[in-house]
């Protein structure tokens, strides 16, 4: 198994960054803060997740510690790995609201259910306790040289006697006989006696304590009035507010002299017919036609006249009478001279008519564009008659409708508000009267506890000695239980894993130191012991140096044992491992760790000394600066 990539989406002071690992060795440099602590922990929350602490504690917690600089919303990134012959990449959601885990096998190109076998094997069979303690190595953290000598055998006595670092047999055994020996004293033998004379009485005040009519709800409906209240105000601002808003549509109406939608449109459709009869009135006044008529019939009647009197200049024998004459009609001349003035009369009298009818419809048409130009000075701003203003006009009686149909929809929501608030006040009202009743029973409780605690008084300090002689039992049978179950699972795990450990920390020392240690012993006392060609060196008189050799050599061996089982191991991860060494004894682990484990290594190092000696010592890497 091998990690390909990193990808930080939030996390810690990185946002959108991309590391990317290769096979083999990979260096990671940075200096102090540069953030080498918060890759490591990000990929161990890839891999395992983070859980956020609660109390006091999710203060200072990892999950806190981590959190996004920039922007919390991110908290989130992924793991593109490598297992057997498929490529998958984790995605990870820290965010406590929004916690997701996904699983991608890129190369089927599908999401697989994350369930624990996938994760099982995708971790090589490891837990977080185990990552911490085996594959995920650091140095170790006594700072004086007595006590790294005290907390590495503590870690070879776990290991030895228990198969895990995580546990401590000796504290464990010694913790349980302390609190044996603090029970016992707490015992009392002689506090049998009876005390049974007022137990009849307690039982039966007891029972009707434990009545359900007693069982406190009072936080309940006061909780319960307190939000009913928060309602009544919420939906009491939310109905003044609208009240407002409704006020203002209605005052913008009224300022326009509109009552409600069928006003306006009783006013749109009358202004449209306004403009339509000062179309049809603007257009029969333009019309030439009726000037040409009035204009021929002054002229005919002008004729007609001028005629009359010339026939009558002529006389009794006109052209007039010649041609009547001739046609054998007898038509005197005062005949034809009526006739010419008739004609000339109804000539005069159409032109008047027409110029009548002329002069009404320019007034008409004055008195239509008089009405469109107050109409539309009022809503428009502007008097102009066009068809471009009309439209505007009715654009303008839109609004207005539109205004009109969203105070109807208001009022609509204010009465369903008034109805709301009523029924709340209702509900309120009815928790205030379930108070004073609970008030009431609690009150009435407190009395009887009261009572009660008088009867106990009595009796309280036997039955509570009585029983606590009772618990001190049990917990000191318990207590012998689990010592016994540990003695025998100390000897089990001793005889199995302590075999192991020395063989293959033994093998792994070796490497390590170059051979300046051929391997470990541990006898019965547990007392380690480091072997030389020549003696046998105790664990107090190794450097430190060398005493963090030894604790690298254990948790490799663990690693191994709890990883023999898995077709493929993860990668070592090292944090500044290798601090307390000095050049030969680091440049003998970098050769050893290169050439006896096949998987990839990534080293985190503050110092740039390990891709020095890499480097001189031709050992391929990947480096990689943050």
């Amino acid at each position: 198994m091998k990690f390909i990539e990193l990808q930080m989406k939030g996390f810690g002071k990185f946002h959108d960054r991309t590391i990317s690992f290769q096979d083999g060795l990979n260096v990671v440099y940075g200096k102090n803060e540069a953030g080498k602590s918060t890759i490591h922990t990000f990929i161990r929350g890839m891999l395992f997740g983070i859980q956020p602490q609660r109390g006091r504690a999710s203060k200072n917690d990892l999950y806190s510690r981590y959190e996004p600089w920039e922007n919390s919303g991110t908290y989130e990134g992924a793991l593109r790995l490598e297992h057997g012959s498929h490529i998958y990449r984790i995605e990870r959601s820290f965010q406590k609201s929004k916690k997701e885990l996904r699983i991608i096998d890129e190369t089927l190109g599908k999401a697989l259910e994350p369930d624990k076998a996938l994760l099982d094997r995708l971790l090589c069979g490891l837990s977080e306790t185990a990552y911490n303690n085996t594959i995920s190595i650091g140095q170790l953290k006594s700072a004086t040289d007595a006590g790294m000598v005290s907390e590495l055998k503590n870690y070879i006595a776990n290991m030895n006697t228990t198969g895990s670092m995580a546990l401590n047999i000796t504290r464990a055994t010694d913790y349980l006989k302390a609190q044996k020996k603090q029970l016992e004293v707490q015992l009392v033998p002689e506090a049998a006696r009876s005390y049974t004379s007022l137990l009849s009485e307690i039982k039966t005040l007891e029972k009707e304590i434990s009545s359900p009519e007693y069982e406190n709800q009072l936080p309940v409906y006061q909780q319960m009035r307190t939000d009913t209240k928060t309602l009544i105000e919420e939906k009491q601002s939310e109905k003044e507010t609208l009240l407002q808003k409704v006020a203002r549509g209605r005052q913008v109406l009224s300022q326009n002299q509109f009552s409600d939608i069928q006003s306006i449109r009783e006013y749109q459709e009358k202004t449209q017919d306004v403009f339509e009869d000062y179309q049809r009135l603007k257009a029969s006044c333009e019309k030439k036609s009726l000037r040409i008529f009035r204009i021929a019939m002054f002229l005919l009647g002008t004729c007609l006249l001028a005629c009359g009197a010339y026939f009558h200049t002529l006389g009794e024998w006109n052209p007039v009478t010649d041609i009547l004459f001739n046609m054998n009609i007898d038509f005197p001349e005062p005949a034809v001279l009526a006739v010419l003035a008739v004609l000339a009369a109804v000539c005069y009298l159409s032109g008047f008519f027409s110029l009548w009818k002329g002069k009404r419809l320019v007034k008409e048409t004055a008195l239509s564009a008089q009405v469109l130009k107050e109409s539309f000075t009022r809503h428009l701003g502007d008097g102009t008659i066009s068809g471009e203003a009309l439209d505007a006009f009715l654009g303008r009686m839109a609004e207005f409708e539109r205004l009109s149909s969203a105070m109807d929809k208001s009022d609509e929501t204010i009465s369903q508000l008034t109805e709301d608030i009523s029924g709340l006040q209702a509900k309120q009202n009815n928790c205030s009267e379930v108070i004073e009743q609970q008030q009431k029973l609690q009150w009435e409780l407190e009395k009887k506890l009261e009572l009660l605690s008088g009867y106990k008084t009595q009796m309280d300090v036997l039955r509570r000695t009585l029983a606590e002689n009772d618990r001190l039992s049990r917990e000191i049978a318990a207590i012998d239980l689990a010592h016994d179950t540990m003695t025998e699972l100390s000897a089990s795990i001793r005889d199995s894993f302590g075999l192991y450990l020395n063989k293959t920390a033994s093998q792994l020392i070796s490497g390590i130191t170059g051979g300046v240690y051929t391997s470990m012993s541990i006898d019965e006392n547990l007392n380690a012991y480091m072997n030389t060609p020549t003696r046998l060196v105790p664990l107090e008189q190794v450097s430190s140096g060398t005493m963090d050799q030894i604790y690298l050599a254990l948790r490799l061996s663990a690693a191994r044992l709890i990883q023999s089982e898995q077709e493929e191991q993860m990668p070592l991860i090292f944090d500044d491992s290798f601090v307390l060494y000095d050049d030969d004894r680091l440049r003998s682990a970098l050769k050893w760790i290169s050439t006896s484990y096949g998987g990839q290594i990534i080293i985190f190092t503050c110092h740039q000394r390990e891709a020095q000696m890499l480097t001189a010592n031709q050992i391929p890497y990947h480096l990689i600066s943050i």
